[in-house]
């Protein structure tokens, strides 16, 4: 008991000595009693002028972005009836499958590069290649030309947009992070709602080439807003990070986290996808069947603010599962008996708001159990992974 006592002593006023020398060392408002800098400290302001102009920005790149992903409803059924009519659907689907694999694949890559060196090293040429893509898709007339413009490049140039704006919320909120980039994801529930209805007018008054033209100007505006709005807080020290994190691998927490967002992915972008056809194939005129889908990402806007708001107080992981739970059983329970307009778009609405929340709150979740200067990488890590479902 001596011997410890005395060792215990020892590693006291050895940690007493290490607080004096981080004192000296720190400002005030990151030491209290401790090293380490509280999780409110000045390095996460939760507010001001520059963190939520970097909210606004994101919430316009992701509503230009992740709301088109949300839209690809509207060209399988588009491209069933007209340019692509003699290819069987499930061929029609893999524009969207390697558009959403493209995205969300580059991930690693991407993040890597915004901890590094920020966001806007990314987002000026995602905004070229994005709006490239688009004005590409709507000269395309053959499957591999979709392919390859709206398949591959407009996928990279979504994922391009998406992760340093994302991460760089993250790098301004901490006990409103879940509050923040709630806001941000809404972004793509209002795209989804918006593009497929805008769509299919445009298609019907101005033509396929016109509307799709249309859309990449739409972008180009948006995307322009959010490189001058978006940006990060995070300090030159914070930044260097190995592209390789094998810390990664030994970080239980982080690769149950993996696991189950890719068992989840495997079905999550289904009913985004078919849900529009399914609807036709129930006798349902395709106009209204295309409102289906913005029905269902309508949902999804409330699905992206509310469960965020709720997580900042309830916690992150004790949202996130059971939204994930309900929305796999809202699969297997309701869509297969969904027979009418009714029943369809109530399934429609509350698919929309589930998966919109797990979207949402994917990204606190992992910023919640990543180190600083490594949440970019980790953002990455994860969607590269779950891309394969």
């Amino acid at each position: 008991m001596e011997k410890w006592a005395t060792h215990e002593h020892t590693k006291r006023s050895e940690d007493s000595e290490s607080e004096v020398v981080t004192a000296k060392n720190t400002s005030p408002a990151s030491v209290k009693g401790s090293a380490l800098p509280a999780p409110s400290s000045s390095r996460y302001p939760d507010g001001g002028v520059h963190a939520w102009l970097t909210v606004f920005g994101a919430f316009l790149a992701l509503f230009c972005t992740f709301g088109q992903l949300n839209s690809f409803g509207t060209f399988q059924e588009w491209y069933s009836d007209h340019q692509l009519r003699t290819t069987p659907p499930s061929t029609i689907a893999w524009i969207g499958s390697i558009q959403l694999w493209i995205f969300f694949f580059s991930g690693g890559f991407i993040g890597h590069v915004f901890d590094v060196y920020g966001p806007r090293v990314m987002m000026m040429p995602g905004t070229i290649l994005l709006v490239f893509s688009t004005m590409m898709t709507s000269l395309s007339t053959k499957f591999y030309q979709y392919i390859l413009a709206q398949g591959v490049l407009f996928g990279i140039g979504v994922g391009m947009m998406f992760y340093p704006s994302l991460a760089a919320i993250s790098s301004y909120f901490n006990r409103y992070r879940g509050t923040a980039l709630g806001i941000a994801f809404a972004g793509s529930g209002v795209g989804g709602v918006v593009y497929p209805i805008m769509f299919r007018e445009l298609f019907e008054k101005v033509g396929f080439g016109w509307a799709v033209r249309i859309s990449g100007f739409i972008s180009l505006a948006a995307c322009c807003i959010a490189v001058a709005t978006v940006s990060t807080n995070q300090s030159s020290s914070q930044k260097k990070t190995p592209i390789l994190d094998i810390t990664v691998l030994r970080d239980v927490p982080f690769l149950l986290l993996i696991a189950g967002s890719l068992l989840i992915c495997l079905g999550l972008f289904i009913p985004f996808i078919y849900l529009a056809e399914y609807a036709t194939d129930n006798h349902i005129s395709a106009n209204a069947a295309l409102y289906v889908l913005s029905a269902m990402n309508a949902g999804g806007i409330l699905g992206r603010l509310a469960p965020p708001l709720v997580s900042d107080v309830l916690g992150r992981f004790n949202v996130i599962v059971p939204s994930a739970f309900l929305m796999g059983l809202l699969a297997v329970v309701f869509w297969l008996f969904a027979k009418t307009l009714t029943t369809i778009i109530i399934f429609a609405v509350l698919y929309g708001f589930f998966s919109g929340a797990f979207i949402a709150m994917i990204i606190p979740c992992v910023a919640q159990i990543s180190p600083d200067g490594k949440i970019g990488t980790r953002i990455g890590v994860l969607y590269s992974i779950v891309s394969f479902g």
